[in-house]
Formats: structure tokens, sequence, C-alpha cells
């Protein structure tokens, strides 16, 4: 899991299992990758999102590939680096 974090760079692309757009890396910051605030899942674009690096499958190119869906991975991101919030986004609350 954690092997795959010193893969990832910035702006490379983050897709679901689906192959769909997820969102774009900002940068890893410890366990969770943050997503450009561009890719905010909310659609406000005034947040930055971020997703467990266990949810990694796979880094190939400049893609990062997710072992769940697009629509699954956009459901689980945080608005916060904390852990994923049990139903959506979390706080959509700027922090």
């Amino acid at each position: 899991m954690s092997g795959h974090a010193s893969e990832i760079r910035e702006h490379m692309e983050v897709v679901g299992s689906d192959g769909g757009h997820v969102g774009t890396v900002d940068k890893v910051e410890g366990d969770q990758i943050k997503l450009t605030k561009k890719d905010d899942p909310d659609g406000s674009g005034q947040h930055h999102h971020y997703l467990a690096i266990g949810m990694v499958a796979s880094v190939e190119g400049d893609r990062v590939k997710l072992n769940v869906d697009a629509r699954q991975a956009r459901d689980l991101a945080t608005a916060t680096g904390g852990s994923p919030a049990s139903s959506g986004m979390g706080g959509m609350s700027a922090s």
C-alpha cells in the first residue's frame, strides 16, 4: 500500500478501476493523496479533497489507478486530510 506513495508525483491523473477520471494529484501528504482544487468532487473548485493511499491499485506512467471505480472514489474523497467520512465527501466546509 504505502509502497505506491513514493511513485506518486504532482500532476498525475487519478483514475478509478473503471478508467474514469477522479482527479489530479496536488501532492502526497502522509498516507493521503491530496487532489487539486479544480477536481473538487462537490463541483465548487474551492476545496482540496483527499484519498487514502490504500485505495491505489497501481501507478503506471502518469496515471494513478485506484482499486475502486471513479464514482465510488469521488464519494469516498474527504474535504480534509482526516479519515474518510462514512457517507460521501465528508464535511463540505473549508478547513
